[in-house]
């Protein structure tokens, strides 16, 4: 079932088994052998549908243009950091409605994102999202 119709049909985590912990526990890594370097950084912003910034990791300010267009300004320049971002409510549980979202660099403004939402069927749509910033 794709994570689309299970967020439709309002389905539930499934409950952890016993064990469920300690196997996550046991699984636990590190970046140090990845390869990446001394200065590498990681920077976030959680941001509610109508542009607030919630919450975040070097995350400066957020604000809404129109419907499904934000930006996102950091406190260093991302030209030439990876962006990820999701379709994610604000708070840390409940699950989103269906949606998509596209990341790209601000033009014009070396230290912010632009991102639009969608809904499920591709209309631009205020969403809540989380968007993750590795330079």
């Amino acid at each position: 079932m794709s994570s689309a119709r299970a967020r439709i049909t309002g389905a539930a985590q499934p409950v952890p088994g016993d064990d469920a912990a300690a196997r996550a526990d046991a699984a636990h890594t590190t970046c140090a052998g990845a390869g990446m370097p001394m200065t590498a950084r990681v920077s976030f912003a959680v941001v509610n549908a109508d542009g607030l910034l919630v919450r975040g990791l070097g995350a400066a300010t957020a604000n809404r243009f129109s419907t499904g267009m934000y930006q996102v300004v950091f406190d260093q320049d991302v030209t030439g950091a990876s962006l990820v971002g999701t379709v994610g409510l604000p708070g840390s549980s409940g699950l989103a409605p269906a949606g998509q979202i596209a990341v790209a660099g601000r033009t014009g403004i070396p230290n912010a994102v632009f991102v639009t939402t969608f809904d499920g069927a591709g209309e631009a749509a205020d969403r809540a999202f989380h968007l993750a910033v590795l330079s």
